[in-house]
C-alpha cells in the first residue's frame, strides 16, 4: 500500500509537467492544424535558461533566498522561452502556414534538430547538474516503507493547478480566448470579422512557450539535472498526452499529463521499468481505438 500511494504522488508530479508541456502542442494544433515537434526542445531550451539563470543568481551574485531566486528564474525563463518561440513562429512556420500540410511538419522537425544540436554545441553533451534545491519532505504515512510528498512535489502541483485556472479563463472569457476559438474554427472568416489572425497565432505561440518555460523550470528544480537531448522523449510523451486527453482540449492536456504520468510511474513500481514507455504508448493506442477524439476531445466535423 504504501508502494502505490508514494508511487502516486511521483505520477501525479511527473504527469503535472507532462501537462504543462502538453498544453502548448494542444493549443497550437487546435488553432493551426498543426503538430509543433519543435515544442519539446523549447521546454529542454527554457531549463537550460532556468540553469543558467539559477546559477548566475546564486553562484555569482550570491543570493540566499531560494524563493526568490526561484521566482526570478521562473520568470527569466517564461520571457526568453517565449521570445524563442515567438521567432520560430515568424521565420520558419507563418510562411509556410499556406503551403501544403507537410511542409510545417517538415519545418518544425528541423527547428527541434536545430535547437537540439545548437545546446549541445554551445553548453556540451554532459549532463548540468544544479545543487539540491528544498530538500525537506513531508511525511504522509508511516510503514515498513515511509510515504513522503516533498516541497518541490507541491510547488509543482500548485504551479500546474494555477496555471491550468489562469488559462482556462483566458481561453473561455477573454477576448484573447475568443479570437482564438475563431480562428480554430475558421482563419478566413475571422480574419473577416475582425480579428488579427497572425497576432492571435503568435500570441498562443508565445503562451505555449511560457507553459514550456514553466514546465522546463520545474523539470529543472525536480531532477536536479538537464540535458541538451532532454526535449526528444518528454516531448513525444507530452504529445502523446495531448492525443490521449484530446486534442484542442486544455483539461484533456492536463489529464492525459496525469495518466501518462502515473502509467509510468505505477509500471516502473510493479513490472519491468524497461517497458514503462511501451505500456504508456500502448495505453493511448488501445483508447485511440475506441475513443479516437481522445478522452475529452471534440469528434472532428468535415466542412462542406
Amino acid at each position: 500500500m504504501e508502494v502505490f500511494v508514494q508511487q502516486l504522488i511521483n505520477g501525479i508530479t511527473l504527469g503535472s509537467i507532462y501537462g504543462l508541456i502538453a498544453i502548448g502542442y494542444t493549443m497550437v494544433f487546435g488553432i493551426i492544424g498543426m503538430v509543433n515537434f519543435a515544442h519539446g526542445d523549447v521546454f529542454m531550451v527554457s531549463a537550460f535558461v532556468a540553469l543558467i539563470a539559477l546559477l548566475i543568481l546564486t553562484t555569482w551574485l550570491g543570493m540566499s533566498s531560494v524563493a526568490l531566486a526561484l521566482l526570478i528564474v521562473l520568470v527569466v525563463a517564461m520571457v526568453f522561452t517565449s521570445l524563442v518561440n515567438w521567432v520560430i513562429e515568424r521565420i520558419a512556420y507563418r510562411p509556410l502556414r499556406g503551403s501544403f500540410r507537410l511542409a510545417p511538419l517538415i519545418s518544425a522537425i528541423g527547428m527541434s534538430i536545430f535547437l537540439s544540436n545548437f545546446v549541445q554545441v554551445t553548453q556540451g553533451p554532459r549532463n548540468k547538474p544544479i545543487p539540491p534545491l528544498l530538500r525537506d519532505v513531508i511525511v504522509v504515512m508511516h510503514g515498513d516503507y515511509d510515504v513522503t510528498v516533498s516541497y518541490r512535489q507541491l510547488i509543482i502541483w500548485g504551479v500546474t493547478a494555477v496555471l491550468l485556472a489562469i488559462f482556462w479563463y483566458l481561453v473561455s472569457k477573454t477576448a484573447l480566448g475568443r479570437a482564438q476559438r475563431a480562428c480554430e474554427q475558421d482563419q478566413k472568416m475571422a480574419a473577416l470579422v475582425g480579428i488579427d489572425v497572425d497576432r492571435t497565432i503568435s500570441i498562443t505561440f508565445v503562451i505555449g512557450a511560457a507553459l514550456a518555460a514553466v514546465a522546463g523550470t520545474m523539470y529543472l528544480m525536480y531532477y536536479g539535472v538537464v540535458s541538451f537531448s532532454d526535449g526528444f522523449v518528454p516531448g513525444i510523451k507530452a504529445f502523446t498526452a495531448a492525443v490521449l486527453g484530446g486534442i484542442g482540449s486544455l483539461p484533456g492536456a492536463v489529464i492525459g499529463g496525469l495518466l501518462i504520468g502515473l502509467i509510468e510511474t505505477m509500471w516502473s513500481a510493479y513490472f519491468s521499468i524497461d517497458y514503462k514507455d511501451v505500456a504508456a504508448f500502448s495505453i493511448l493506442a488501445i483508447t485511440l481505438i475506441f475513443l479516437p477524439q481522445g478522452l475529452l476531445g471534440r469528434p472532428e466535423v468535415e466542412k462542406v
